[in-house]
């Protein structure tokens, strides 16, 4: 448990760090300049399940020297999508999409309980990334970009802490019944998930 928690938490700030170093959940109507727009974006309710969801995975399927890949390669597949977005590139019925990818991660939540390769389950990470990504691209303001990304990046790496807390403490505090808790975690986010799906 301390190598996990330790090395989980200084790999996941590296990372971050990095990409921060080297660079929008609002959607159209939303203001989309500046930092503190940056910051606010991931806030939307599906991207922020999306990411706590992201976390508390990694912790659970993930092996312990590990766990930072599921947050890491999330936030360089969303920089990547936001990057695609700006210029205009876009998956068809990305909203949709961005929805549904809150019932993917509720099922990959349910199915941890399970053997499932981390392959898998890290291939479906990038993918939904790849379209959030595409969404804060698309609202990223006419100038400023490096700073509206910094602030995304940020708020989608401190959610991912929470995902990656709560897993933790569910280890730590509420081990035999964590698999009960998780499962229901995921219940509840697929029917979140299909909920926003049928709102867009």
């Amino acid at each position: 448990m301390k190598s996990l928690t330790s090395h989980t938490v200084a790999k996941l700030a590296a990372t971050g760090l990095l990409v921060l170093a080297g660079s929008a959940h609002a959607h159209t109507g939303h203001d989309a300049s500046g930092l503190v727009s940056g910051l606010v974006h991931p806030l939307g309710l599906d991207h922020m399940l999306a990411m706590l969801a992201v976390g508390l995975w990694s912790v659970r399927v993930l092996p312990a020297q590990r766990a930072w890949q599921g947050p890491a390669l999330f936030m360089l597949a969303l920089a990547a999508g936001a990057v695609m977005g700006a210029l205009g590139f876009q998956f068809a019925m990305l909203e949709q999409l961005i929805a549904l990818s809150v019932v993917l991660f509720g099922a990959m939540l349910m199915l941890s309980v399970h053997k499932m390769p981390a392959a898998l389950g890290l291939g479906m990470v990038g993918v939904s990334a790849l379209a959030h990504g595409m969404a804060h691209g698309a609202e990223a303001p006419a100038s400023g970009f490096a700073a509206y990304a910094l602030g995304f990046l940020v708020t989608t790496a401190v959610l991912h802490f929470g995902g990656v807390a709560t897993g933790l403490g569910l280890r730590t505090f509420m081990a035999r019944k964590a698999s009960a808790v998780v499962v229901s975690l995921g219940s509840a986010l697929g029917l979140t998930g299909l909920y926003l799906a049928s709102q867009v």
